[in-house]
């Protein structure tokens, strides 16, 4: 089976940590013996009229490499064009949480652009043969535009040899991190105000007001190759996101049996169910800080390997796979 994958988040060489997920995604498909070809739309590089200079890329790349299938792995503008302009194969669009919740805590003209990219989601949905979300509360966010049975829900999956738990010491070693202090990590994204990076400084100046020596790393912008070593140096990870779809972060924190606090945001919740040592908090610094303390006080790793066998991203391509081959039934 051939399958094109479209997207506007890949890795590049000056953005190493950009769409990691979705390259983990191609990976497994690849893994498990598809054909898969990826065609980046990278809008900031090539700015936003990108996704409207697509026609020629699609017009000659899909005659070359003649796919069964073409998956576009995020919504907006650029499924948009996508559905509107494919006549010939079966399209899968997979929306990833902004693309369909829009973004309402920047300026006015940001706001105005976000709003138009989820109604281009809508839109690309109801024309997709497949409509794939990471997390059941997406569906909802879908407003109705798509038919039950064109719909799944499948999380982008993790690499869980590379995710696994190592030796804490050697790795805050490598990063220069004091053994002897609380280190609670942020996985922060340039900035990005849905992050709320203030309430995640706010929450640990607590907490270190309280008596814990505590030091907040903000990882932006680390290769993908080196993310376990920060979650693995770390005592806990510190999530507090407005809206999230399903936060890879998340999944591969657990993976290395790293404590996670986080807000009640995307399917986090879902996530941590059941795993001793985790903690849903209310967005307020002070709640933030006393759900840290109690993982200060444990002081212990978890223990939930098992349930992440689930997510493994060879996994997930099985899933996707089986759904390529109903799309292709119809």
């Amino acid at each position: 089976m051939r399958v094109l994958v479209i997207t506007n988040i890949y890795p590049s060489f000056t953005r190493p940590a950009s769409g990691v997920f979705i390259e983990q995604q191609v990976n497994g498909l690849a893994a498990i013996g598809l054909q898969v070809r990826v065609l980046h739309i990278d809008r900031l590089v090539d700015g936003p009229l990108a996704y409207y200079g697509m026609s020629p890329k699609l017009s000659k790349m899909i005659p070359e490499f003649n796919p069964d299938i073409l998956h576009v792995m995020y919504g907006g503008v650029m499924a948009d064009q996508v559905s509107r302009t494919n006549r010939t194969r079966p399209l899968a669009v997979t929306f990833h949480g902004s693309d369909l919740l829009g973004e309402n805590l920047s300026g006015f003209v940001r706001k105005m652009v976000s709003r138009y990219g989820v109604y281009c989601s809508r839109r690309a949905a109801k024309r997709a043969g497949l409509v794939i979300v990471v997390a059941r509360h997406l569906i909802k966010a879908l407003a109705g535009c798509c038919k039950p049975n064109n719909t799944q829900v499948i999380p982008c999956g993790i690499d869980l040899e590379r995710f696994a738990p190592m030796d804490r010491n050697r790795c805050r070693a490598q990063l220069g991190w004091n053994s002897a202090h609380f280190q609670v990590l942020f996985a922060s994204s340039n900035g990005d105000p849905v992050k709320q990076p203030w309430l995640a400084k706010e929450a640990v100046s607590r907490l270190a007001s309280q008596g814990t020596r505590a030091e907040l790393h903000q990882m932006t912008g680390v290769n993908n190759l080196e993310v376990p070593i920060w979650l693995n140096a770390s005592d806990a990870l510190l999530l507090t996101s407005k809206h999230e779809g399903s936060p890879t972060i998340v999944k591969e924190a657990l993976a290395c049996s790293l404590p996670v606090v986080s807000v009640d945001v995307g399917d986090v919740a879902e996530r941590l169910d059941g795993i001793d040592g985790c903690h849903i908090a209310q967005p307020d610094p002070a709640d933030l800080a006393n759900r840290l303390s109690l993982v200060h006080k444990r002081g212990r790793r978890l223990e939930c390997r098992a349930a992440l066998e689930e997510l493994s991203h060879i996994r997930i391509a099985h899933k996707l796979k089986l759904c390529y081959e109903r799309l292709l039934q119809k």
